[in-house]
């Protein structure tokens, strides 16, 4: 990047979240004068309490799930195979999941104090062309003159009037940190990535998990292939799957709670985790000041290099509701940083996005999908191969995933793939590299992976893609 050339610009961003803080870095090594405003904490909810908290919970669950699979690889602790246990203290879990978020907020603090930039704790609103307001923690008001605006906001968890959470009982994902016990029977409504997810991970604690989807699967908005691989490992693992079932209600009744279904049934269990979206944090932010538009659901609209409507303010992440991954955030600021201060500048390229879903198996995905294929957005000649032939797979003890990619026909590009496999996250990189460089099938096919590895289906599958030319 080049310095940006001129009087020195002041930017000022309203969020501390991956779009706030990923774009503040940017401007401070462009040499702007920087300025975050932030109520809550560096690192927004992704830190505090959404992505970093639920991963690290994933991950203990899935360390824990390991024990009770040790068997079947030969594997066995004190006593005999059939007398393992182990079990999670849930108030440590979650004391070192608090621990851990709280030390990566702290080295953000850290990494934008050593480049420069200003933190204000408070709640920030625009209050009128180039200037913003800080309400601070005392009562007091500060307001900065700025040449740039960037909002980054974020989202709260969407709550329904007839299941108003307590904390205690009927919970949000971003309050279930500081239950003192496992619940015995969590109800999970929302079988979106984040209601799949928790499930996973409360099942894997040891809860009893019943899964309310209003759909006719769990994930829906993902490759129907992959959702039906999860979906059967969750009932495989003894979660019940309530599909096609609308959650109407959710309310006390002592020790339990009762979930009412749109068509009259009832769900008892101890506790309720509701998983039913998210809700931009755009009231009260003053955009009717400066006449930045906001859709219906109170998201801010955006172009490709983050611009809002009205000039010099540009917004980042959920609450434009472009793409709810802290990636895409990150990448909005830091494109809105290039552009307004005068850097060369790449427009944001959803395609190359790799997205993960944190379940067991994992579903990583980047670029076109099979509903695209389908639906006759893309054309593209498509090629899937179980991981069950997977020599490593195998040594692993894996069964159930696969690789899918698409390539384009003519060209041979690959434009797109799905991996379900565990940590699915890290072997979607090099799909990811394919999609992004426009490679073609011979050219991944001919790249030498290890072996045995995981790596190594997706090779196969691009040297299947190559065999149907012919």
């Amino acid at each position: 990047m080049r310095a940006v050339s001129g009087r020195q610009k002041h930017v000022v961003v309203i969020g501390g979240g991956p779009g706030g803080y990923e774009s503040a870095l940017v401007a401070a090594q462009l040499g702007a004068k920087i300025t975050i405003i932030e109520k809550d904490g560096l690192g927004g909810a992704a830190v505090l309490t959404d992505c970093v908290p639920s991963k690290a919970l994933i991950a203990t669950s899935d360390f824990l799930s390991r024990f009770a699979s040790a068997g079947r690889l030969g594997v066995g602790f004190e006593g005999t195979l059939d007398d393992q246990h182990a079990e999670a203290h849930l108030t440590k879990v979650n004391e070192r999941i608090l621990n851990l978020a709280k030390a990566q907020s702290h080295d953000i603090r850290t990494q934008l104090q050593s480049v420069g930039v200003r933190l204000v704790s408070g709640k920030g609103r625009v209050v009128g062309p180039g200037r913003v307001a800080a309400d601070l923690a005392d009562g007091t008001t500060e307001e900065y003159a700025a040449d740039v605006i960037l909002l980054a906001v974020g989202c709260t968890p969407r709550v329904m009037s007839s299941a108003m959470p307590d904390g205690q009982r009927i919970l949000t994902w971003q309050q279930i940190y500081h239950l003192p016990e496992l619940p015995e029977h969590l109800i999970v409504v929302g079988s979106g990535v984040t209601g799949a997810e928790l499930a996973h991970a409360y099942l894997g604690l040891g809860c009893e998990v019943t899964l309310v989807s209003s759909r006719d699967r769990v994930l829906p908005g993902e490759d129907a292939d992959a959702a039906t691989v999860i979906e059967d490992v969750f009932r495989r693992r003894g979660m019940k799957v309530l599909n096609r079932s609308r959650a109407e209600s959710a309310v006390r009744d002592g020790d339990e709670v009762v979930v009412t279904l749109q068509d009259g049934r009832q769900v008892r269990g101890s506790h309720v985790l509701l998983a039913v979206g998210a809700v931009p944090n755009t009231a009260s932010l003053g955009l009717e000041n400066v006449d930045v538009e906001i859709t219906e659901s109170g998201h801010i609209p955006v172009d490709r290099v983050s611009r809002t409507t009205a000039q010099g303010v540009y917004a980042a992440g959920d609450c434009t509701g472009v793409l709810p991954l802290a990636s895409v955030a990150a990448m909005q600021g830091r494109i809105a940083m290039a552009h307004s201060l005068g850097d060369a500048v790449a427009p944001l390229n959803l395609r190359g996005v790799c997205a993960n879903i944190f379940t067991d198996p994992e579903i990583a995905t980047v670029g076109y999908s099979q509903a695209d294929v389908e639906e006759g957005r893309i054309e593209a000649r498509v090629v899937t191969l179980p991981l069950s032939t997977n020599p490593r797979a195998k040594m692993r003890n894996i069964t159930d995933g696969f690789v899918k990619l698409f390539a384009r026909p003519g060209s041979n590009t690959i434009i797109g793939g799905v991996v379900v496999a565990p940590q699915a996250s890290e072997l979607i990189y090099p799909i990811g590299l394919a999609v992004q460089n426009r490679l073609t099938v011979d050219q991944v096919a001919s790249t030498f992976s290890v072996y045995p590895s995981m790596t190594g289906s997706i090779a196969e599958a691009a040297r299947r893609l190559h065999s149907l030319d012919f």
